[in-house]
């Protein structure tokens, strides 16, 4: 049985990229053991997807804060010894970056990365031991993929699959949208005007989560404004996984959890304003539309229509 190590740490839009990857992995190696190590705050995601044998957290963004307390480096050093404590067949950074290509190297096995031309962070290339090219254009998804491909000596041949689960109940198109309002820049974010016309259009209830206290400040001016919008309590990425999977759409901004929505089936429109589609939109989800471009604001007609 061939037993294989992902690397993909953060954030959680990276993650989410990262499963089809292991779809890919576990359709063409039947039988292999698939562990992964993967930011504490987005273990769940990995935890949906069946093939995964084992989730390993890591605390790297927690330890960068506390390097002097001790039980850092405790906790470090019990990490260390535990990744080392089994070999692997391969061991396989997708993230491409230097903070990812150190944890690749505490593993015990062949490290595959990608090569300085094709990583995102080139120096991370220096830690592999074996480098594949992997063109920069294409969308990060395709790049997870093709680096485990090579990495493991097959070809790709299905599409793009998620794989990931809630239950084994099918996606539900249920009585309420969520409006997933937040994302991490100012330049992605959609007037809130449009959102608000967007929520009375939509003809259900709309459920808007938060993540912080400015996210939740905003999604209540949403709500007031759209009159049947409920703000609920701040959610764990479990149960926004339930909201997203039992929803009758979901529409969002460019961050992670509405990549999300889309991996879990969820009839899911992305809105861009300040990033490129192309490269990190919703990709390869049979329900997923994107809507807007850097410099062109969709109106909320544009995403009415993706919805139909």
């Amino acid at each position: 049985m061939k037993s294989i190590l992902f690397v993909k740490t953060s954030s959680l839009g990276d993650v989410v990229h990262h499963c089809p990857a292991v779809s890919d992995a576990a359709a063409a190696l039947p039988g292999a053991a698939i562990d992964w190590v993967v930011e504490a705050p987005f273990a769940g995601v990995a935890a949906m997807h069946p093939a995964v044998r084992r989730v390993i957290p890591i605390g790297m963004r927690r330890w960068r804060n506390a390097l002097w307390d001790p039980a850092t480096w405790s906790e470090m050093g019990e990490f260390r010894r535990s990744l080392a404590a089994q070999r692997y067949d391969a061991v396989i950074d997708t993230q491409g970056l230097l903070k990812s290509a150190l944890v690749c190297r505490f593993a015990s096995g062949t490290k595959h990365g990608m090569d300085r031309s094709s990583a995102r962070e080139p120096m991370a290339a220096r830690f592999y031991d074996v480098r594949h090219m992997v063109p920069r254009g294409l969308h990060a998804v395709e790049r997870n993929r093709r680096l485990t491909a090579a990495s493991l000596g097959y070809e790709l041949k299905e599409k793009c699959h998620y794989g990931l689960r809630i239950n084994d109940a099918a996606p539900s198109a249920g009585a309420y949208s969520v409006l997933l309002t937040m994302t991490s820049r100012e330049d992605k974010l959609w007037p809130e005007s449009r959102w608000v016309e967007l929520g009375r259009e939509l003809g259900v209830p709309v459920v808007l989560p938060w993540g912080s206290d400015p996210e939740r400040e905003r999604a209540e001016r949403i709500a007031r404004g759209v009159g049947d919008g409920k703000v609920p309590e701040r959610m764990s990425l479990a149960q926004l996984g339930e909201l997203f999977f039992k929803a009758r759409n979901v529409v969002g901004l460019d961050t992670g959890l509405t990549h999300l929505a889309a991996a879990l089936g969820a009839a899911t429109v992305g809105i861009y304003c300040g990033s490129d589609p192309a490269l990190t939109g919703l990709y390869g989800a049979a329900h997923a539309k994107n809507v807007g471009a850097p410099g062109r604001t969709p109106e909320v007609a544009e995403v009415l229509k993706s919805l139909s």
